[in-house]
């Protein structure tokens, strides 16, 4: 009986998923961060190296990884890889210029073997900003439908504000235990 209990308890109890929160620098992960912990905005700086902060969602744990996205940094991502569940990738959605950067970074994390297993929510952050690309236009140049082997989802967002946060929350605590 103590078994079939401890295996209960892994699938259902109160287990961290670990959470990788990447994008370019600038793009409002520091900010989607603290949103989520304290539900307020923090004045933030550019990140080096990486904070991390646990986030309980309906019983739900995630151990969430904010990784600086200068582009100094981002050769060191992979060192945040192993046993990440999910990706959150945050773009600005004003960004135009860097958009393909963000693609590329994007295919190269996917290809890495250490997020073989990892669902992906990608953040169209700073919809509130006139001229902003909305999600679908991120979703197209991203080509995102292209991806087969992850789950992945797109939401809009502000991180300012908070607007749109919930819904890619309540999308990762859905995926828990479907893979």
């Amino acid at each position: 009986m103590g078994l079939i209990f401890a295996k209960l308890w892994s699938l259902f109890g109160n287990q961290e998923h670990k959470v990788i929160i990447v994008g370019l620098d600038n793009a409002g992960k520091t900010t989607i961060l603290y949103q989520f912990l304290m539900n307020e905005v923090v004045h933030t700086s550019p990140t080096i190296g990486s904070n991390v902060e646990e986030i309980v969602v309906k019983n739900t744990h995630f151990l969430m990884w904010d990784i600086g996205g200068q582009e100094s940094l981002r050769s060191s991502w992979n060192t945040y890889y192993s046993n990440t569940e999910f990706i959150i990738l945050v773009v600005d959605s004003i960004d135009r210029e860097r958009l393909s950067i963000t693609k590329e970074e994007l295919y190269r994390m996917l290809a890495h073997e250490d997020l073989q297993k990892a669902a992906v929510l990608i953040f169209a952050n700073k919809q509130d900003m006139k001229g902003c690309m909305t999600a679908a236009e991120i979703s197209t140049y991203l080509t995102l439908s292209s991806i087969k082997d992850h789950p992945w989802h797109i939401q809009s967002c502000c991180a300012l504000t908070g607007e749109g946060l919930c819904q890619g929350l309540e999308w990762m605590t859905s995926r828990i235990g479907v893979r």
